[in-house]
């Protein structure tokens, strides 16, 4: 190696040492202001145990009697209104058609729905059905609207078809 080479090596050594020398001083003093080592200083046994106990305990003797709490009666919701529940829920596909679906008003599509009676268009929009001109699905879009509700917005469309 030439003597250019060997002073350049030196220099990188010595400059890496110091950098280095410097960073650990630095982190040893950022850690004595911080406080990061006091707490691993202890090496009392009950220091020890404390920090190397276990989070929770198994209970593996007899159940632990829970008191349980009282239940918050919910205030009865009011039924809605078929037309309310139409707008809510059923506007989305007997508007437009979608699935098949009659719109509202159409008379010829409701006619052969109607036929069948009340109870078989209650069923249906409970229950679900696929016919072959389209599917209803089980409760529509409405999987929180009560059987009541439910038939409310069947009636109502049945009477705004007829």
């Amino acid at each position: 190696m030439s003597q250019k080479t060997n002073t350049y090596f030196g220099i990188s050594i010595v400059t890496v040492v110091v950098v280095g020398g410097l960073a650990a001083l630095i982190l040893n003093i950022m850690t004595s202001v911080l406080g990061g080592g006091a707490a691993s200083g202890d090496m009392s046994a009950a220091a020890v145990e404390a920090r190397i106990a276990p989070v929770g305990k198994l209970n593996t003797g007899a159940p632990i009697a829970v008191a349980a709490a009282p239940a918050a009666a919910a205030p009865a919701a009011a039924a809605r209104s078929g037309d309310a529940v139409y707008n809510a829920s059923c506007v989305a596909c007997h508007s437009t058609g979608a699935a098949g679906a009659p719109k509202l008003g159409d008379k010829a599509a409701w006619g052969d729905r109607i036929a069948q009676g009340m109870d078989t268009l209650v069923k249906h929009a409970i229950a679900g059905f696929q016919g072959k001109t389209g599917v209803m699905p089980p409760r529509g879009t409405c999987g929180t609207c009560s059987d009541g509700e439910l038939k409310a917005a069947v009636e109502y469309m049945v009477s705004q078809s007829k």
